[in-house]
């Protein structure tokens, strides 16, 4: 049953219970999503990937002998509404656990107030690694590391799967204003990290570009909201001569507008790197344009990773299939991720025998390379900041529709061949 009602916070509260009415005798989760705003797409998947994880163990008797409540609210992409969100979530709705929401822009000031009421807070989309410098000890992050060394995973695919003679030698590196875009930004050009309120996090230099040989023959940030002059944008690209164009953009509809954009002025990179891509939305709105596009994910179709939810295995293949029955559409790295969360924190239940957030967090710091939290978007285990350890970020290549796996190569097996340079539109 999901009530749903239309004042400002647009709570949506999904259960499993029965015909009765809400039970007294529930665990409750709470969650602040972008369901409308400039994250609405990404945050409607995130609802879906909670609300599919929530019905599986309702289904399986629920969790220390309690149904389970997920109550997620609407904060518009807004951070202020973030931040009130997830005080009455703790504070009026009194939930036993919290979701983290969708977006650096939002993790991290939200983790600022969880922090302060002592909860856990898994992370299902925050990759800036200023979030991860705060010292607080009850975050966890469930995707395979930091931002700012996610551009590790392109150079070294250049470097491992491309011949020393074809590599790319100039870059055009474009990027939305955006939390998450501009921490990717900074390991490529080996910037400063700093905090908002100043100092150093990091000093990436000389950066992954520079140290694999690359020049950047152009940079160019664009505004984080209202930007539409994507074609002068793509021409200047096109000027640059680039042979990769690497576009880190704040989400999936901005990576349509940009390829879309370069593909109009018939701009022609060996190689074109996208943050965002991997979803259907892109190939809907670019159909055989996104052909050869290489894209960074947490998450891939093919991955054989096995997850537990009641103390049963449950792989990747069975999450797509339930996905697909419940809503008629198949899942992708948006609705696997928050699903990887909820997997999370019910093994950590489980495990802990309680709802006890001190003691939930000591079960999630005692997770080992060896015993670690199981989910479809693999094995879990963190270092003392909360980011995970032992894994690397997947990339992937659209190929005759369908998103191909290309690096790393020793992830599972399965690894497509790649295709370069991209083809001319």
């Amino acid at each position: 049953m999901r009530v749903v009602s239309t004042g400002m916070l647009a709570v949506a509260v999904t259960t499993l219970l029965g015909s009765t009415g809400l039970a007294q005798d529930v665990i409750k989760i709470g969650s602040s999503l972008p369901l409308t705003g400039g994250f609405a797409v990404t945050g409607e998947k995130h609802r879906q990937g909670f609300e599919l994880c929530v019905d599986i163990i309702n289904e399986k008797g629920g969790l220390l002998g309690k149904k389970v409540q997920l109550i997620v609210s609407d904060n518009r992409s807004d951070t202020e509404t973030a931040l009130s969100q997830y005080e009455r979530l703790i504070n009026v709705d009194k939930v036993d656990l919290l979701f983290g929401t969708f977006s650096s822009k939002l993790t991290f000031p939200t983790s600022s107030i969880v922090n302060k009421y002592g909860m856990v807070y898994p992370v299902p989309s925050g990759g800036a690694l200023r979030i991860w410098t705060q010292g607080y000890d009850n975050m966890f992050y469930f995707q395979q590391n930091a931002a700012e060394l996610f551009g590790d995973a392109p150079v070294k695919l250049i470097t491992e799967r491309v011949a020393e003679g074809e590599r790319p030698k100039t870059v055009a590196l474009v990027h939305a204003d955006d939390f998450f875009a501009n921490a990717i930004a900074a390991g490529l050009l080996g910037q400063k990290v700093q905090n908002p309120g100043g100092g150093i996090v990091a000093d990436l230099a000389p950066g992954y570009l520079k140290d694999a040989g690359m020049e950047v023959v152009m940079e160019e940030r664009w505004p984080e909201e209202g930007f539409s002059d994507w074609l002068n944008l793509a021409n200047s690209i096109k000027r640059s001569n680039a042979d990769l164009v690497i576009g880190l953009t704040a989400s999936a509809e901005e990576a349509v507008q940009l390829t879309r954009a370069l593909q109009t002025v018939k701009a022609q990179p060996k190689m074109l790197y996208l943050s965002q891509g991997t979803q259907n939305e892109y190939l809907e709105g670019l159909g055989q344009a996104a052909e050869g596009v290489i894209v960074h994910t947490s998450w891939h179709a093919d991955a054989p990773w096995t997850g537990l939810i009641a103390g049963e295995e449950f792989t990747n293949q069975d999450f797509q299939r339930v996905f697909k029955e419940k809503f008629g559409a198949d899942a992708d790295e948006d609705s696997a991720i928050p699903f990887a969360v909820c997997e999370g924190m019910e093994q950590a239940v489980r495990g802990a025998e309680t709802t006890d957030n001190a003691k939930l967090k000591e079960w999630l710091h005692a997770r080992t390379e060896q015993e670690p939290v199981r989910t479809i978007l693999g094995p879990f285990s963190w270092d003392d900041r909360g980011l995970p350890l032992g894994r690397t970020v997947l990339l992937a290549q659209w190929q005759g529709g369908d998103l191909k796996f290309v690096y790393p190569t020793d992830e599972f097996e399965g690894v497509s061949d790649l295709i370069h340079p991209k083809p001319e539109w």
